[in-house]
């Protein structure tokens, strides 16, 4: 895990730009589900790898892809994101509970669905990511809500969905966050459909103490 003294280096790596899009810059550039990003980004923030967690239009945004790829740029996702790409972009296709160790960077993926509603269905094949950067493990969830799958997940920083009716609720995620016990746990998902600024910090309030949190939009 990482030492206390090691956190704000970490949180000054990570930018949330809105919903569930996430830069990480450290060494590498990865974005997961990157969304809003409406000019093109220079060279230093150009994409290495962008994991897509599902198809939904705030989640797999051709526009900000665009944006950020190079001919470097590998676009990792689930079967039902990468048929929506076209042969111009280098892809992975990847499925739930696999590990992956590519060139530079490995990660594990773990499933991301609904419980009792049907935006998320189970059978879709949605994905979430446990990523191993520099020796720091993230986990990204994407849309789900509070799975049995999830419960043994060990990370250093998490990323978790707090508005609620498409995803976890803001308690449902205070609950996963203090099960993971990660050193960071950030929130997303919120602000854009479903979710407010309230739902974020009742989220921040309620984790155990040695968990830190950044609200960061």
């Amino acid at each position: 895990m990482i030492k206390i003294k090691d956190l704000n280096e970490v949180l000054n790596k990570i930018t949330i730009n809105c919903q569930s899009s996430i830069k990480i810059q450290d060494g590498l550039t990865i974005y997961f589900d990157p969304y809003g990003i409406k000019e093109k980004v220079n060279s230093i923030a150009k994409a290495d790898y962008i994991f897509i967690t599902h198809p939904h239009w705030d989640h797999l945004d051709m526009n900000s892809i665009n944006n950020l790829v190079s001919e470097k740029t590998i676009i990792i996702g689930p079967s039902s994101v990468i048929e929506k790409l076209n042969n111009n972009y280098k892809t992975l296709e990847v499925k739930s509970d696999h590990t992956y160790n590519l060139a530079n960077i490995s990660f594990m993926t773990v499933p991301s669905y609904n419980l009792n509603k049907d935006y998320h269905p189970k059978d879709a094949g949605y994905i979430g990511y446990i990523v191993t950067l520099n020796n720091i493990i993230y986990y990204v969830a994407g849309d789900t809500d509070v799975l049995d799958e999830l419960k043994g997940i060990k990370a250093d920083v998490i990323f978790l969905p707090v508005g609620g009716t498409y995803t976890m609720t803001k308690e449902e995620a205070v609950e996963l966050a203090n099960d993971i016990d990660p050193s960071i746990a950030i929130p997303i998902h919120y602000g854009l459909a479903v979710g407010s600024v309230k739902d974020v910090i009742y989220f921040k309030e309620h984790l155990n103490k040695n968990i830190e949190s950044k609200i960061y939009y």
